[in-house]
């Protein structure tokens, strides 16, 4: 029996390889005919605009299963990252996707993913594992790109799947993790060599 899911999985993978591909690819895919795929959604436009929903829908519980109380913020971080980048088909198509980017329901939920991240960020800074002087808005977008630079690297084969996750996270702390306080790197250098 088809199911609403196995469509949106099915349009998932193929619109993050081809942004153009037809309903009826897209049905095949999903082992369906045109006609029940229609059923469920009347247009492809409202099949693109679910998929989006259902992407936000998907983030939402993975990360509600991140046990925070027992966690470090960064170690909360980790575990998000762990579970979100193999998702990464579930999201590379909205790049191609613009006016689902506007949707207003998708845009609220968006936006309230960044806003709990920031809120990540926040603990990050408080704990040290993140320097206060990075702007959070900054390590929000920072994070969300290394994210989908994971989702693309792993896509065209440059990245083993099994590497990208922890690779992301490797570059978000290493990049902005809190500095050593006292003369730089290359002043200490300096220091050694007069």
């Amino acid at each position: 029996m088809p199911s609403r899911q196995n469509i949106l999985n099915a349009a998932g993978a193929i619109l993050a390889r081809n942004p153009g591909a037809s309903v009826a690819e897209i049905a095949a895919k999903a082992g369906v005919g045109r006609a029940t795929l229609y059923r469920f959604f009347p247009t492809r436009n409202d099949m693109v605009r679910t998929l989006a929903l259902d992407s936000l829908r998907q983030i939402d519980e993975a990360t509600q299963a991140v046990s925070y109380e027992s966690l470090t913020a960064e170690q909360a971080l980790a575990q998000i990252v762990k579970i979100i980048v193999p998702l990464g088909d579930r999201f590379r198509f909205l790049a191609n996707e613009p006016a689902v980017l506007n949707d207003p329901e998708f845009k609220a939920g968006s936006e309230r993913q960044s806003l709990e991240l920031a809120e990540l960020v926040e603990a990050m800074k408080a704990e040290g594992s993140m320097d206060q002087a990075v702007s959070t808005a900054w390590a929000v977008a920072t994070i969300e790109a290394l994210i989908y630079a994971a989702w693309t690297s792993v896509d065209d084969g440059s990245v083993a799947r099994r590497d990208a996750a922890a690779l992301a996270f490797r570059t978000m702390i290493k990049g902005l993790q809190a500095q050593e306080s006292g003369p730089t790197s290359s002043a200490k250098t300096r220091e050694k060599t007069a």
